[in-house]
């Protein structure tokens, strides 16, 4: 019996360790993702890589927190394109209080599965960045449509026209009108306001969190992740594989951050960095090639001319930019080979520091290149363009050092008494010497001339 029974003991210890082992992979698990600052190349990598790894464990939901001034068009899109494909919930939720989900952010909030904004929060001013200028006065607004009577009455009659800011020429109007249509595409997919999601695109309008929720642009107004968690408990979404009730009530929410490769690329994507990559590759390659079989500056130099290629390939670069820098640089290193005093140099730096200043085409927040590092920069190169010009200056001033016009009135001293050929020595070197008159041992005497290995002297005048 104490056998059986201490058997039947440690049967229903090893039955409740695996109850208790099954109830917590029961357990609903979710991601948490910090979306902070401007929205580009590795915030995409980040997020698609995310997702990816939702779905292979099959986890409850995703969570965007973002605090987001906006970001690159082409970035935003691809995390739009990824969200709607996902098979896990995607909840957008602007925190914590004093955040924002403007320009892109509202997009992203917009094609989420669930929206959500903590209190003193906002989102809103979706404007494409990159028209440039500002809005037109409304007295100009009027004077053209005066002129223009006949212009185009297809806008939705809930847009006032004649309030809104006009877009002022083709490119433009195809800009704001594409993402008018991108916005509302989304609105109505998930079934949110519209209206003034065309708004937010055509006027620059923003809402607050209260404001958002009356105008039904967002879902849920949460003060913390445990009141969305609450919230969130119960509520059916959308997904390609069907409709899904999400299950918050026990969720384990984990922090989910940035693995290697999309931290590298946050790093070489930020265009200052890939700037002063370009600059350190192009100054290996021409170190290299003006000392061949340096090996180190050409390895290093190719490599951080490749990662800055990387870096510039997911930014919106300008190519006249590059051309000019590029041109800047061979022209203040042909100072250095062929010194035009100054010409070549100056040339140089003028394309160097306008190259740098356009290289970045677009004025989202956080993508331009940094004006005191292009200066300095600039700066240095014009210093050591100077540093360059004074050297060859100062070399042309400089008397000869060796070769045959540098013998021509040297001193040298007798070896031995000769009369016509003989031997003196000039430089601590031994030279056969011819003299019309005859020299004694020690006596010195100038060159005058020299023929082939043998130099033309003179007896030098002995002062009493």
């Amino acid at each position: 019996m104490g056998k059986t029974g201490s058997l039947s003991f440690f049967s229903l210890l090893v039955l409740l360790a695996g109850s208790l082992v099954f109830a917590q992979d029961k357990t609903p698990k979710g991601f948490l993702l910090e979306v902070n600052g401007a929205i580009g190349p590795a915030t995409a990598d980040y997020i698609e890589r995310a997702l990816e790894k939702a779905e292979e464990q099959g986890v409850e939901l995703v969570i965007l927190r973002m605090d987001t001034p906006g970001g690159l068009d082409t970035s935003m899109r691809a995390i739009i394109k990824r969200i709607i494909a996902s098979t896990t919930p995607v909840v957008g939720y602007v925190a914590p209080g004093g955040a924002r989900a403007a320009s892109a952010g509202t997009y992203i909030l917009y094609a989420s599965h669930v929206a959500a904004m903590a209190p003193g929060t906002n989102l809103g001013a979706a404007t494409p960045v990159q028209l440039g200028g500002l809005p037109k006065l409304e007295e100009e607004q009027q004077k053209e449509g005066e002129k223009d009577s006949d212009a185009d009455t297809d806008t939705k009659a809930d847009i006032d026209t004649e309030k809104q800011p006009q877009p002022r020429g083709a490119r433009e109007r195809k800009l704001v009108n594409d993402a008018a249509a991108y916005i509302r595409g989304l609105a109505n997919m998930r079934q949110r306001n519209a209206e003034w999601a065309e708004r937010a695109v055509r006027e620059g309008a923003s809402l607050s969190a209260e404001e958002a929720l009356e105008e039904g642009v967002i879902n849920i107004v949460a003060s913390d992740l445990g009141a969305l968690l609450m919230k969130l408990d119960g509520v059916e979404v959308q997904l390609p594989t069907g409709s899904r009730k999400l299950k918050t009530a026990n969720l384990q929410l984990d922090t989910l951050a940035p693995d290697w490769r999309s931290q590298l690329l946050s790093i070489i994507s930020n265009p200052n960095v890939a700037y002063i990559l370009m600059l350190l590759g192009i100054y290996g390659l021409i170190y290299e090639f003006a000392n061949p079989g340096s090996i180190a500056p050409g390895t290093a130099g190719a490599i951080f001319l490749l990662l800055a290629l990387y870096g510039f390939h997911v930014l919106p670069i300008s190519y006249t930019g590059v051309a000019l820098i590029i041109l800047g640089l061979v022209l203040m290193m042909a100072e250095a080979f062929v010194p035009s005093f100054g010409a070549l140099g100056i040339g140089g730096v003028a394309a160097f520091v306008f190259g740098s200043l356009v290289l970045i085409d677009t004025d989202q927040p956080g993508y331009g290149i940094s004006i005191p590092l292009v200066l300095t920069v600039g700066i240095a190169s014009a210093f050591l363009m100077v540093f360059i010009i004074g050297m060859a200056l100062k070399s042309q001033r400089r008397p000869v050092v060796s070769g045959k016009e540098e013998l021509l009135g040297a001193r040298g001293l007798v070896l031995e008494d000769f009369s016509g050929e003989g031997r003196v020595r000039v430089h601590g070197e031994v030279w056969a010497a011819h003299s019309d008159l005859p020299l004694r041992r020690d006596q010195s005497v100038s060159i005058t001339g020299r023929d082939g290995l043998v130099l033309e002297v003179t007896p030098t005048e002995e002062k009493e």
